[in-house]
């Protein structure tokens, strides 16, 4: 519905739709790197990519992320979408490249639950969901990595 009012979405639906439905993992590991901004992130992944000489992808992916402050300004709802597509945009991209060298990611998953997690309790810790949460579940439908630092 918001494409009409936010051209970008349709786009990013349109990559969405292109991609499988249930990516597979390829032979080399995929090693997820999570943090705050500004820690230190990219230093690290990019200095991991080159002692493996792997490859390097970051969320969101390259394909859409000259759309991520268009949506960074909008509800929380629709930015939190743009970087659920994102991450299974981007979980295609890692099918395809663990099939070549190892690879490391520069944020996943993790950030768009603690996004979501956060703006829903609005920074109040009595408000988090349960410990059994599905909020909390790893989406049954997403590559998942094998290790996340």
């Amino acid at each position: 519905q918001c494409a009409a009012r936010i051209p970008e979405a349709g786009a990013v639906l349109d990559l969405l739709e292109k991609c499988p439905e249930h990516q597979e993992k390829g032979g080399f590991p995929v090693v997820v790197f999570e943090g705050l901004d500004a820690t230190g992130k990219t230093t690290v992944t990019q200095s991991v990519k080159e002692t493996l000489n792997g490859i390097l992808l970051r969320s969101p992916p390259a394909c859409i992320s000259q759309w991520r402050t268009i949506f960074d300004d909008e509800p929380a709802p629709i930015k939190r979408a743009f970087y659920a597509a994102g991450n299974y945009i981007l979980a295609s991209e890692i099918a395809k490249a663990s099939t070549q060298a190892p690879v490391i990611i520069d944020r996943y998953w993790h950030s768009t639950a603690a996004y979501t997690i956060a703006t829903e309790i609005n920074g109040k810790v009595q408000d988090l969901p349960p410990v059994h949460d599905e909020v909390y579940q790893w989406p049954e439908d997403l590559l998942k990595p094998d290790l996340v630092l």
